[in-house]
């Protein structure tokens, strides 16, 4: 039996799991290989992507896996002309540097992290500007390196290059544009207001059905976490918040035109966690119902366990 049916089952009889390739068979596949160091097989799957986004998404799955650097360093190693392992060694250097900073704030982040922090991203900056240059048409680097720029700081004008060369090779990428709103929130120099008008700039300027309404529950989310206790509760349960995020859900995940990908409990577990901090019992229910116990780390992490949070969450809704 393999781990896509085990964790079928266990949600069945225990409720709420969270699984990190998101209930997809070919993404589980991709993790047991990952998980066993076995860099054919991995590349295998990864050769049957059905486009740039899905690459994307695939290795974004595989480098997660903790000492995925081992085996993708060795075939690197092995065959510097594969570009694709290059590609992968890249997304997993930043992967493993910001293991080493932790999800901290700065100011808890000691000298001895922000040194193999930045090392760790350094080289992922080197390995992904080479893949840029090798194959110009490619999504993966410009994605990545959004990231990377961030934990190294470059400049707003940077930035703003990184996303806009990730948007022009695969428009209204959802990644891309969560990593973009990354950049705008005010932990990382932007502020709320930029946040928010991005959020729904961007959800407007895409078709109904695009998944890009997901950007509007991540910026209260964002908002909400970077507010002191009591204001917070006090901004989530404000009348317009909920106005925005049953406009958004109406226009994504609501919408008869969404498509359900492999990862779009990622877009319903940002509202679900979003409606119930929000009071909005009738709209989180709904949204818990669809995810069927289908937990993803983010956003519930930010109430610490994420399949505590929800599980808390879901039963509260009903």
């Amino acid at each position: 039996m393999g781990l896509f049916d085990r964790l079928t089952r266990r949600r069945a009889k225990v409720g709420p799991v969270l699984d990190p390739a998101y209930g997809d068979p070919e993404l589980t596949r991709l993790r047991e290989r990952g998980a066993a160091g076995d860099w054919p097989g991995v590349r295998a799957v990864l050769a049957q992507a059905r486009d740039q986004a899905d690459l994307v998404t695939m290795i974004d799955v595989v480098t997660d896996l903790p000492g995925s650097e081992e085996w993708i360093g060795r075939a690197v190693e092995q065959d510097p002309e594969d570009t694709l392992a290059l590609l992968v060694s890249g997304a997993r250097q930043l992967v493993w540097g910001w293991e080493a900073r932790s999800g901290a704030r700065a100011k808890y982040v000691g000298a001895d992290q922000w040194q193999v922090f930045g090392a760790r991203l350094e080289r992922a900056e080197e390995q992904l500007f080479e893949v840029a240059e090798r194959e110009p048409d490619w999504l993966g680097p410009w994605y990545f390196l959004q990231i990377t720029g961030r934990g190294v700081s470059v400049p707003e004008e940077i930035a703003t290059r990184r996303f806009e060369a990730a948007v022009r090779r695969l428009p209204q990428h959802p990644s891309s544009y969560r990593q973009r709103l990354q950049q705008k929130c005010a932990k990382w120099g932007g502020s709320h207001e930029q946040m928010h008008s991005f959020a729904r700039t961007s959800m407007l300027a895409a078709p109904e059905g695009s998944r890009l309404g997901e950007l509007v529950a991540y910026a209260h989310l964002e908002h909400w976490l970077d507010l002191d206790n009591g204001e917070d509760g006090r901004y989530m349960r404000s009348a317009g918040v909920a106005h925005s995020l049953h406009e958004a859900a109406e226009r994504s995940i609501w919408h008869p035109d969404f498509v359900r990908d492999r990862t779009w409990i990622g877009a319903h577990n940002a509202f679900a966690m979003a409606f119930a901090l929000c009071g909005e019992n009738r709209a989180a229910s709904r949204v818990f119902t669809e995810l069927d116990g289908r937990v993803t780390k983010s956003p519930w992490a930010y109430l610490g366990d994420p399949v505590a949070a929800f599980t808390r969450s879901a039963a509260a809704a009903k």
